[in-house]
């Protein structure tokens, strides 16, 4: 227990009522042939959505379930991704669930050491669909994790209302284009413009841009030949229960890599 840092949550957080694991959904790095990192998906422990599970997150417990989460993600990098070396492990974070990120972040570099994980290969996201009660704190914790070492990531980039008012106030390393300006983006003239502005921005702030929800190879090429090379999606693997899909089971990419 953490009683001399000040955080309620450390101190009072609720016990998280349903169990849960994790799902690893791969992410390509397109040009170097490669897997770029895994991001961590809450599940149930029968494979139940991550939805089921993250109704039961309320006020209460959303610091415990915060930990946790990031707890359990670490633990199974560390006995089956450790010895990879090189790829990242994205987990999603709760910024409302963060009360102040060099004492919230102790369990989650006690859980690297222990796993004997190396901690720079972490990479934590939020998305700009969370409720955010103070951006000013949301700067803070992107700030120190990036001093920390860690990768930060805005996840959903425009689906919500607020991604440009984000990065005007913080710029993390990596946004992820939202699947809403992905899919279909090949025959969407207006979704080529936007993705287009993004990218250029991206470029600019010297962020790197990811796709997500790729699911076909007309949408993989409009956003490579717009400039993206980080790509997620079903087009290459669905996520797997607690499993780590291996470069040879990714699909399409080679064929992907030659046009």
């Amino acid at each position: 227990m953490l009683a001399n840092t000040g955080c309620d949550g450390c101190r009072n957080g609720a016990p998280f009522p349903v169990a849960f694991t994790m799902a690893f959904h791969p992410i390509v790095d397109i040009e170097a042939g490669s897997i770029w990192g895994y991001e961590a998906l809450v599940r149930g422990t029968e494979g139940q959505g991550a939805g089921q599970i993250l109704s039961h997150v309320t006020d209460e417990n959303r610091y415990t379930f915060d930990q946790a989460c990031r707890v359990k993600a670490i633990e199974l990098a560390g006995s089956r991704l450790k010895d990879d070396g090189v790829a990242r492990l994205s987990i999603n974070f709760m910024p409302n669930a963060v009360y102040e990120p060099s004492a919230c972040i102790r369990s989650s570099l006690a859980a690297a050491a222990k796993a004997k994980f190396d901690p720079r290969r972490l990479m934590f996201e939020f998305t700009e669909n969370e409720r955010m009660d103070d951006t000013e704190h949301v700067r803070h914790i992107v700030s120190e994790y990036k001093r920390m070492g860690f990768t930060t990531a805005l996840d959903d980039f425009g689906a919500g209302y607020a991604g440009l008012g984000l990065l005007a106030r913080f710029q993390p390393d990596l946004i992820k284009i939202d699947m809403e300006l992905v899919r279909d983006i090949s025959s969407s003239p207006s979704r080529q413009a936007i993705v287009k502005g993004i990218i250029d921005i991206a470029r600019t702030l010297n962020i790197t841009v990811l796709a997500e929800g790729i699911e076909s190879g007309e949408e993989l090429a409009s956003l490579r030949d717009a400039g993206v090379r980080l790509f997620q999606g079903y087009f290459f693997a669905k996520p797997q229960l607690e499993r780590f899909v291996a470069l040879g089971e990714i699909d399409n990419l080679a064929a992907a890599r030659a046009h």
